[in-house]
């Protein structure tokens, strides 16, 4: 079995923001020389997801107003007794979760037709880390 490991490092320009990773996560997987395995994606803070929907600009609003309406951003989460301000950043990130595994087939990530891969920022402007890791043969 071979395995291939990659960190992509993310700092968003703002605060919240969805960046497509499907072509950056085909890169790894072709480097990789896997054929058939699986790849995971995993985002490596506790206020960022991945996940697998479609790449359509209204679907992607849509998800952040459904996320801001389940979690928004309020002064008193009790986390913010902490001196943090992104207790609605870790609840996005719950509800996203923070990784996938994406099957490989013949070389390639065995997505449904309309099928991207996202990483999902929710507490920006810092510099994030994301692992990608292919296993197979």
């Amino acid at each position: 079995m071979k395995f291939e490991t990659e960190y992509l490092v993310f700092q968003t320009k703002k605060q919240r923001e969805y960046i497509n990773i499907t072509s950056e996560v085909e890169a790894v997987l072709r480097r990789s020389g896997i054929q058939e395995g699986m790849i995971l994606v995993s985002a490596m803070h506790i206020t960022a997801g991945v996940y697998v929907n479609d790449a359509e600009s209204g679907l992607i609003a849509d998800i952040d107003e459904w996320l801001e309406h389940l979690a928004p951003f309020k002064a008193d989460y009790r986390h913010h007794r902490t001196g943090e301000t992104n207790g609605d950043a870790h609840l996005k990130s719950l509800l996203v979760h923070h990784e996938v595994i994406v099957p490989v087939t013949k070389g390639q990530l065995d997505l449904g037709p309309w099928q991207q891969i996202y990483y999902a920022e929710f507490d920006g402007k810092r510099p994030k880390r994301l692992i990608i890791k292919a296993m197979g043969e």
